[in-house]
């Protein structure tokens, strides 16, 4: 990720449809899927059950949803418009200097914007990394990071995963 900050452009996205992969419910359906990721070392998983403890109730305005299966390595809210996934292993393009980042509260975020819509954001330089995916209807409202952001600073140090 550049160290570098180009402002984050939220408008004009494509549709997102690999976040609708990883969270798929009908509207209005009190569960959400979502495949929690690869199991993490023990350390990782630790740092992902606090977060998920401190994970806001609500993310820009919406409720959170139960996820199927329930575990703390996954989180979401409104459906399946925002996904949180915690404990995943580190993105390849966490190597592309020229990739786009965005700083929210203190915790580095990689930005990715996948080509059917909506965003794709990473934590980096934390000793767990988390990604948020959001549905394209919601990728124009960057207040999301927010709450997540400062429940990421409260419980998943700064540093390197080796993970």
């Amino acid at each position: 990720m550049s160290s570098h900050r180009r402002p984050l452009r939220l408008l004009a996205l494509p549709a997102l449809s690999a976040g609708l992969a990883l969270a798929g419910c009908a509207p209005g359906a009190s569960e959400v899927r979502v495949t929690p990721p690869p199991a993490p070392p023990a350390d990782v998983a630790g740092l992902c059950a606090a977060l998920h403890k401190e994970l806001p109730e609500t993310v820009s305005g919406l409720d959170r949803t139960a996820t199927e299966p329930e575990s703390d390595l996954t989180a979401a809210w409104g459906g399946p418009a925002i996904v949180l996934r915690c404990g995943i292993p580190k993105p390849a393009k966490m190597a592309d200097p020229k990739a786009d980042g965005v700083e929210v509260n203190g915790v580095g975020w990689l930005v990715e914007r996948p080509a059917d819509g909506g965003l794709k954001f990473t934590t980096g330089s934390r000793l767990a990394y988390t990604e948020v995916w959001i549905d394209k209807e919601h990728a124009t409202d960057a207040s999301m990071l927010v709450g997540l952001s400062a429940a990421v600073a409260k419980t998943v140090p700064a540093g390197i995963s080796s993970y």
